[in-house]
């Protein structure tokens, strides 16, 4: 901005800012573009681990249940081993009172023998009970265990789980901080080839009257290139074109084909309308015709049409606000901007 020429002791500096919040802004935009789509992969991803928490939650409910229910039985059973346990201690005395009575040879011998033999008979049956409980509450205890290593299995995957979140986590964190230096890489490297070519073009068109940097664009009035009202590049104007298309093949060839580099071309206009008997009904009509006839004379010169754009402003972006005749010529012009694509 500092090589820009001064007109009428007031020196613009707004297209140069506005391309710079321009740049900033697709920065911007590419980097939350690239955020939403983490975003979404990470989305994703948690989406399926919450599932997987899911099931293993109400797995976990359905063994917590059943655990319950064992215990339950488990408690039952060890009622009724107390309950046995009377029992065969009831059995026990009343055995050693009908052997006091065998001892001491009183009547009824034959009698205590027979509720000596019941009893036992009792005795023996109950023990067979108790066995029978002890054997199931030996079956319930293994149960538990059971139930108790697969809790611990289900705890070791949900912390397995959160591990690979956390490094699923840190994997995106990583890849958004690599993209960012690349982003920043490419754009300084751009930066540099926007530089160079710009000191060519000096160099090759020279400091001629109508052909001047602003910012980082380099402008040609309207009248170096087109006669009055007119779409199609004059034969000066051509010759100017050619020398521009020679420059930017040897830029083509220098800039590595990584980076997505195109060189745009805008048509503006003053702001007095068009007559409505012309070519043209509007000035908008006029700067995007303007522009795409460049574009096209730049192709038959052997540039690659990926790497040009055309662009119609009109007369809503002038170089100077003012109603004199300078000033409206300054505003006619076709400027080029190296940018991204």
């Amino acid at each position: 901005m500092g090589r820009s020429r001064r007109r009428g002791g007031e020196v613009n500096y707004w297209p140069g800012f506005v391309d710079a919040l321009s740049t900033m802004l697709l920065v911007m935009i590419f980097l939350l573009s690239v955020f939403m789509l983490a975003q979404f992969f990470l989305s994703r991803e948690v989406s399926g681990k919450d599932t997987a928490l899911t099931k293993l939650n109400r797995q976990i409910e359905e063994l917590t249940q059943l655990l319950a229910l064992e215990r339950a039985g488990k408690t039952d059973a060890q009622s009724t081993l107390a309950a046995l346990t009377a029992t065969l201690d009831a059995a026990e005395a009343d055995k050693r009172r009908l052997q006091g009575l065998i001892d001491s040879g009183g009547a009824g011998l034959t009698s205590a023998n027979a509720r000596a033999s019941e009893a036992g008979k009792q005795l023996d049956a109950e023990k067979l009970v108790s066995q029978r409980a002890i054997a199931q509450v030996d079956i319930l205890n293994q149960q538990i265990a059971a139930l108790r290593r697969q809790l611990a299995a289900l705890e070791e995957a949900l912390s397995a789980s959160e591990s690979r979140d956390r490094e699923s986590q840190a994997r995106i964190a990583d890849l958004g901080s690599r993209l960012n230096v690349a982003l920043a890489q490419k754009v300084q490297e751009l930066a540099r080839y926007r530089s160079d070519f710009f000191g060519r073009l000096r160099q090759i068109l020279g400091a001629r009257p109508g052909i001047r940097v602003v910012g980082d664009r380099f402008v040609f009035e309207s009248e170096v290139l087109f006669d009055t009202g007119q779409a199609g590049v004059n034969a000066a104007g051509k010759t100017e074109l050619d020398k521009l298309a020679a420059a930017v093949i040897e830029l083509e060839r220098e800039i590595p084909p990584e980076i997505p580099w195109v060189l745009r071309i805008d048509g503006h206009t003053d702001k007095r309308p068009l007559q409505g008997s012309g070519q043209f009904k509007t000035n908008w009509e006029l700067s995007a015709s303007r522009a795409i006839s460049v574009v096209q004379y730049l192709i038959t010169r052997g540039i690659s049409p990926q790497r040009l754009v055309a662009a119609g402003f009109g007369e809503f972006q002038p170089l100077d606000n003012g109603d004199s005749e300078d000033a409206l010529r300054r505003n006619r012009r076709i400027e080029l901007k190296l940018t991204e694509r």
